[in-house]
């Protein structure tokens, strides 16, 4: 049982080592990205969509989980709230603080595994994740860590795609952000598809029923998100059905 256990261990080790190398090396261009988001039209309907999930109050505490080169938090923080945003990959978290520092907001940002969170108990009014549970060797830990930081009757957001799904047959129009990207990389990103149990899962329906055993008192998903968001065929469109999954944390029972 021992060796079993140590083999999975390692198993992860590795397999995160792979995936943050990955985005070390796609962390300049993503940031260019980023940046460039911050000033197209998806920020305001990203903008629209997040604002109408958060709880209505002034100054929350929201936790960007994935961060990446820091769109979400950058977004939040102009609003007034206290963000903090985590990534595993040391180079994004750079980039977010450079980022942040052009937008004159003042996000604070960690290096940080997300299923494996340094937080307390019951401290964010909000987390919120974009495209990073395609990510993850174990993404029911990370829904219950995300669960775990949250305040009762505190929001999770996040947003992902079924990446994994048909990912060879999926076409990408010209000019798209992709084509900046190097075989050698997109090779490395189709590899983390087929060494990741969750691409076999399908999904939003998975997540659903993994939260659903979670300590949450409201769960819903909205499959039709990324037709929102992503409306042209442009350098920043998704192929994949992207899904947004809002779910509410219960209230400590007395």
């Amino acid at each position: 049982m021992t060796d079993i256990h140590n083999q999975e261990l390692y198993y992860i080790e590795r397999a995160k080592e792979y995936i943050q190398d990955y985005w070390t090396k796609r962390s300049d261009g993503f940031a260019k990205l980023r940046g460039e988001e911050l000033r197209s039209e998806k920020y305001q309907r990203w903008e629209l969509e997040i604002m109408s999930q958060l709880p209505q109050k002034d100054n929350l505490k929201i936790l960007d989980i994935g961060c990446g080169a820091g769109f979400f938090s950058i977004l939040l923080s102009k609003h007034g709230h206290q963000v903090t945003g985590v990534d595993l990959t040391e180079s994004m978290i750079d980039k977010a603080n450079q980022l942040a520092d052009e937008e004159n907001v003042n996000a604070g940002f960690m290096v940080m595994d997300a299923e494996k969170l340094v937080f307390p108990e019951d401290f964010f009014d909000v987390v919120i994740s974009r495209n990073l549970t395609w990510t993850l060797p174990h993404p029911d830990k990370a829904y219950a860590e995300w669960l775990r930081v949250l305040k009762p009757d505190g929001v999770l957001l996040n947003y992902d795609a079924e990446y994994a799904r048909n990912h060879h047959s999926q076409t990408l129009p010209e000019n798209h952000a992709h084509d900046y990207v190097s075989g050698e990389l997109m090779k490395q990103c189709h590899d983390i598809y087929h060494m990741l149990d969750i691409s076999t899962m399908q999904r939003p329906v998975w997540d659903m029923e993994i939260l659903q055993k979670l300590p949450c008192s409201e769960c819903d998903v909205n499959i039709d998100i990324g037709n929102t968001i992503y409306k042209e065929q442009d350098m920043f469109y998704i192929p994949a059905p992207m899904f947004r999954i809002r779910a509410v944390k219960k209230r400590n029972e007395l």
